[in-house]
């Protein structure tokens, strides 16, 4: 058995809240791309963008591919192996890289909460409004710390993200419909990620507000232990 092997099989794991999360994500593919694409193209996109000039690899995570979204911006330089738990979503995301054959992907059906991928792999890893939705974030993050490079170098965490708002009244809001628009899709509303990023283990360099009340923000972390990359 491998060491990856071997790790998963000593998780435990919320299987229901999982496959709930997969059926709310599976449900809403066909139309995801139309549902998100006036936030797509008045925000997200230029986000994506210029997150993914920051990746240098040249072996990169992508945790939570989607649709395929950030494929078009993947460097032409690294490898990117880009997963996900949803195999309605991975569908679409295979049409886009096969419509940019210059990305060199790898795409996986896989859990973030228990990766089958072995220890001291990537140089970086990426999401992008994922964690909202990983039924176990802190656990997510901790399996993106375990298959970081840290040895030698030490790789880089680079997360976009929206989660629970700075300002109190908003924040009591998100915090009162955090529950019922998880059931319905499958997102929490009312995270609070750059904690669960401390609490996973990384080292945070940076947290930069994208939006009023933070609602949404750029992490930057590192793993503890290696030299910076150059």
């Amino acid at each position: 058995m491998t060491d990856a092997a071997t790790h998963i099989s000593e998780q435990v794991l919320d299987d229901e809240a999982s496959e709930h999360t997969r059926d709310r994500y599976d449900f809403a593919a066909p139309v995801y791309d139309l549902m998100e694409w006036p936030v797509e193209q008045w925000l997200y996109r230029g986000w994506r963008r210029e997150l993914w000039k920051e990746i240098e690899g040249p072996e990169v995570l992508e945790i939570g591919v989607g649709t395929g979204k950030n494929i078009p911006y993947y460097p032409d330089d690294v490898h990117v192996t880009a997963i996900d738990l949803s195999p309605g979503m991975l569908k679409r995301a295979r049409r886009v890289a096969r419509s940019h054959p210059e990305k060199n992907v790898t795409l996986r059906e896989m859990d973030a909460q228990a990766l089958d991928l072995p220890d001291d792999t990537f140089d970086d890893v990426v999401a992008t409004f994922v964690f909202c939705s990983v039924p176990d974030p802190v656990q997510g993050l901790r399996e993106a710390l375990r298959v970081a490079r840290g040895r030698k170098h030490s790789a880089r965490l680079h997360l976009l993200e929206h989660m629970r708002a700075t300002w109190p009244r908003l924040a009591r809001l998100m915090d009162a419909l955090d529950r019922p628009v998880h059931w319905g899709t499958g997102v929490h509303i009312a995270r609070e990620t750059v904690e669960n990023v401390r609490a996973a283990g990384w080292a945070l360099d940076e947290v930069t507000a994208l939006s009023r009340a933070d609602v949404f923000r750029r992490i930057e972390a590192h793993k503890p232990g290696g030299a910076p990359k150059d």
